[in-house]
């Protein structure tokens, strides 16, 4: 696992002040630096915590990942066991400490020494609690980064499966578009294959990115609507207007799209009144895109299957834009309006 600049600073100043601490609990230490790092007993509290720290590495990049996260806990326990004894009996084969001599007014420079049981009592329960302290924060930094490297592939799993689910809808109504401008034998059947040419194009080049130039998305929703209007001419009312400059703004790919095939498909019927209404403002890093059409009668199999597609866009705005949305839909009985707010990268 590679470590970004700011990350690595922080493990580094991390190790020096532990790495310290033992200087700093010394009753005399803060005020004797010369004679504390002269004292045998301070050298082996200094590779003491060192060997905490190595052991601490260890275990979050080797023990847990290869053996605890595999369900191997015997091996797993082994090994920490040996951790440990090898972290308390380690400093002890440094070379023995010179007579200490208890502090009085003639040897200003010595440690006072406690007795003998006290202070093996007092070193073993320091050295366990620092050393399940390094076992268990290990640990649960490990358990974290897993679960956070779970929750990311999980919401990468879900982004594919509803773009996934965009595509297929959206080829399957445009070819119904050209396939009615061709029983026709219409002049603008030719026209309609270049647009779905590079709807497709983005579709199938851009659109495969997490997010992609907000003048392609606007430009693909326009290529779509013209293509609307070829097939149903002057039949329908269609306006669609943009504000704003889109340059230099992103935006998740097909995010805007079902509203728009949403309009179509609730706002066309030759037999009634119809109008469809899609403005879109971009002011600074907002978005604000307003849908509307006026509702007809269509067929139940198409408003389940486009209901579906509402519901998979709201998905992944949630996926991708948390507390960065605002998504309000008002259907009545005689009109449906989609407004959406967005916060642009």
């Amino acid at each position: 696992m590679k470590l970004k600049k700011g990350q690595l600073a922080v493990h580094i100043v991390s190790c020096i002040i532990f790495l310290t601490l033992p200087f700093f609990f010394s009753p005399d230490g803060p005020n004797r630096l010369y004679a504390f790092l002269r004292n045998p007993e301070s050298l082996r509290e200094i590779l003491r915590y060192t060997l905490l720290i190595l052991f601490f590495y260890c275990n979050y990049y080797i023990l847990v990942p290869r053996l605890y996260s595999k369900g191997k806990y015997f091996q797993f326990t082994a090994i920490i066991i040996l951790c440990f004894f090898i972290t308390m009996a380690l400093p002890g084969l440094m070379p023995g400490m010179e007579h200490e001599m208890r502090s009085s007014p003639q040897h200003p420079g010595r440690f006072p020494r406690p007795p003998a049981p006290n202070r093996l009592f007092f070193n073993v329960r320091q050295h366990i609690f620092l050393f399940l302290a390094s076992f268990f924060f290990s640990l649960m930094l490990r358990l974290r980064e897993k679960l956070r490297q779970t929750e990311e592939e999980k919401l990468q799993s879900e982004l594919s499966y509803l773009k996934a689910q965009v595509n297929p809808h959206f080829l399957f109504n445009t070819l119904n578009s050209i396939y009615a401008l061709a029983i026709e034998k219409s002049d603008d059947t030719a026209t309609a294959v270049v647009k779905l040419s590079g709807m497709m194009r983005y579709v199938l080049s851009d659109a495969v990115n997490d997010f992609v130039p907000l003048e392609k998305e606007i430009s693909y929703l326009q290529d779509f609507v013209e293509l609307q209007e070829l097939r149903f001419g002057s039949d329908i009312p269609v306006r669609f207007t943009v504000n704003g400059v889109a340059d230099g703004k992103r935006i998740a790919p097909l995010i805007l799209i079902t509203f728009v095939e949403n309009a179509f498909k609730y706002g066309v019927n030759a037999e009634a009144e119809m109008l469809i209404d899609i403005e879109i403002n971009i002011e600074n890093n907002m978005l604000r895109m307003k849908v509307y059409n006026k509702k007809v009668k269509i067929q139940q199999q198409t408003e389940n299957s486009n209901r579906l597609g509402i519901q998979n866009t709201k998905n992944r705005l949630a996926l991708l834009y948390p507390g960065k949305h605002d998504l309000i839909i008002n259907e009545t009985e005689k009109d449906y309006t989609v407004l959406l707010t967005l916060t642009l990268l």
